[in-house]
């Protein structure tokens, strides 16, 4: 199927297969509250409420504006709990229903704050909050993919056969855990101009960023990571001792989990190499201009480059269908495997991230390809289509993948069917969750799931700003 063809089916599917559960929901007439009430918020934001009002007066779509108003200020109504220790802010950010902080999902949850940073110096506080508080988990273990805010805790994976701490919740060593702090780090310099939390301890991170970059290389051995459970699911542990399947060491970075923190098959996980590539560069930025590190950002640089050229060699392939696309995951042996997972770094997210133009030949026939029933996790019912992934299982569509889909979208036809499909398959609840079922919006996973709701504010937000037409 033609690229032209797939979109304007994608906008029969979002307006027309789903007209009659749409405006049957934009009838309802007033919209519940269900919004956490104003003295069990855990941050107000003058700025986000000033949003939600101008969103809220200004588009006539009422479900809209309604579900902007749970959805957006979502992380900080629910998960965000902040401190101070000698003057300096910490910020620990829950998922939603986990009672720990991820290092993903905690930076991508405020990322779509950025911008109002400049109206509300209380919201950036938090948010240099989090950035110190990721410097001082990432210190800790590099390793480790989520943390809790008691150092001295010790939670249900402490069992796990891996190098466990207290203060961890989980040990899943997963790249983009360490790009995603690098990307709110230099989102939050280039927005705010401010240098605070660039101190020792985030230098410190930053070597650590490196020197584990350079260990999962696996130049010289397999390095110091092995992860293994006792579990009955095997996406939830690392095969062959704890390591992984074998790798060529051709210059990538292994990643022993997704960002969905199912394990790997192929080790060389594509789209989060090519997010290192970025954060490295972002990184040595910061490195040379805020805390004059120059041989370690010109390493940093060095780093990037040769990934990238690793990815150019490895990580394309030929696909049968679709042409010179990426691979979601390679050994460097000349093993790949073809799929998309909802999980953000992927390889429909990689635009979004700066990893590559969205314009791309090689993006678009990637495009192609995981929005079609050639990706075994690409999934349509009568509810909507989208992709999904091994981690809750077939024919569960993520509404984070939909918005994602939306944000890296060319065609104002396909943005307006994915809000379309979105606004349609909340289940009811006025909230995004992980997944739901590809027939029936209100069999979902995760009634709290913060990532998810921000995700959709911000792709709300973007659209009102740069296309406001598509939301009557």
């Amino acid at each position: 199927m033609n690229r032209k063809s797939f979109i304007r089916n994608a906008a029969v599917l979002g307006t027309g297969i789903l007209a009659s559960r749409i405006s049957k929901a934009s009838t309802v007439g007033e919209f519940p509250n269900v919004r956490v009430s104003k003295d069990q918020r855990h941050f107000a934001s003058e700025a986000i409420e000033q949003a939600i009002s101008e969103f809220q007066s200004r588009v006539p779509n009422k479900e809209l504006g309604w579900l902007f108003n749970n959805c957006f200020p979502n992380t900080l109504d629910t998960t965000v709990f902040t401190e101070d220790k000698g003057g300096k802010p910490y910020t620990y950010v829950i998922t939603g229903d986990i009672d720990a902080m991820w290092l993903r999902d905690s930076s991508a949850q405020v990322w779509p704050y950025l911008s109002f940073t400049k109206e509300d110096q209380n919201l950036q506080r938090v948010i240099a909050g989090l950035i110190n508080k990721q410097s001082q988990c990432i210190n800790i273990d590099s390793y480790a993919n989520a943390f809790y805010n008691d150092p001295k805790r010790v939670g249900e994976w402490a069992n796990d056969h891996t190098d466990m701490q207290p203060g961890i919740h989980e040990r899943k060593w997963e790249i983009d855990s360490l790009c995603y702090p690098v990307r709110l780090a230099y989102g939050y310099w280039k927005t705010t101009g401010d240098t605070g939390p660039f101190d020792a301890s985030w230098v410190a991170a930053q070597r650590k960023i490196l020197k584990t970059f350079r260990e999962q290389q696996r130049k010289d051995g397999l390095g110091p990571y092995r992860f293994e459970r006792t579990t009955a699911r095997g996406t939830d542990t690392l095969q062959i001792d704890g390591y992984g399947y074998p790798v060529n060491p051709v210059g990538l970075i292994c990643s022993g989990f997704r960002p969905s923190d199912d394990a790997t098959i192929f080790s060389f996980l594509i789209p989060s190499n090519l997010f290192a590539v970025v954060s490295l560069r972002q990184s040595a930025e910061m490195l040379a201009n805020i805390a004059n590190e120059q041989v370690l950002a010109t390493e940093m640089l060095d780093l990037a480059d040769e990934v990238k050229k690793a990815v150019d060699r490895h990580g394309i392939v030929d696909h049968p269908v679709h042409g010179r696309i990426y691979a979601y995951e390679v050994d460097g042996f000349g093993s790949y495997m073809m799929m998309d997972d909802a999980n953000i770094p992927s390889l429909l997210s990689l635009p979004y991230l700066g990893a590559v133009d969205v314009n791309d030949p090689i993006y678009q026939h990637t495009r192609a390809f995981v929005l079609s029933p050639n990706n075994p996790f690409f999934f349509k019912g009568m509810a909507a289509e989208g992709i999904g992934g091994p981690h809750i299982g077939r024919d569960m569509i993520w509404p984070m993948a939909i918005t994602m889909r939306g944000l890296t979208a060319t065609s104002d036809v396909e943005i307006k069917a994915c809000i379309e499909l979105l606004r349609s398959t909340h289940g009811n609840t006025g909230f995004m969750h992980e997944s739901f079922h590809k027939d029936d919006p209100k069999n979902f996973t995760r009634k709290w799931f913060a990532w998810a709701n921000t995700l959709f504010g911000e792709f709300l937000w973007k659209t009102y700003k740069e296309k406001p037409s598509l939301l009557k």
